[in-house]
């Protein structure tokens, strides 16, 4: 199962320290949460109504920045299943390079 989001880098979620010398970039903050709605997204057909997932554990290295005006596309997939642990390999592109990878878990 996997799931995808995508987030515009913009004014409402690039570092907040951008000036002359760094550049407005997507914040990391900002591109884990993406990476945890994918992961939510990719069980959500798997839940009974009732039921939510919540984050329990993020492993992501954040490789290489994203410009303002860049799309990034997150992605999920589950990767094992132990009860109601769920754990998911994650990637981020920006339609240049790779920009994040990792791990993250959910119960």
């Amino acid at each position: 199962m996997s799931a995808e989001e995508r987030i515009v880098v913009g004014p409402a979620n690039r570092i907040v320290f951008a000036d002359d010398v760094m550049p407005a970039v997507l914040a990391t903050p900002w591109l884990v949460a993406h990476l945890e709605y994918a992961a939510r997204n990719a069980i959500a057909p798997c839940l009974e109504e009732f039921e939510r997932s919540v984050g329990t554990s993020v492993d992501v290295e954040h490789l290489a920045p994203s410009p303002e005006g860049f799309t990034v596309v997150c992605k999920a997939r589950v990767i094992h299943v132990e009860g109601p642990a769920v754990t998911f390999q994650v990637e981020a592109h920006d339609g240049v390079e790779v920009v994040a990878r990792g791990c993250t878990s959910a119960g």
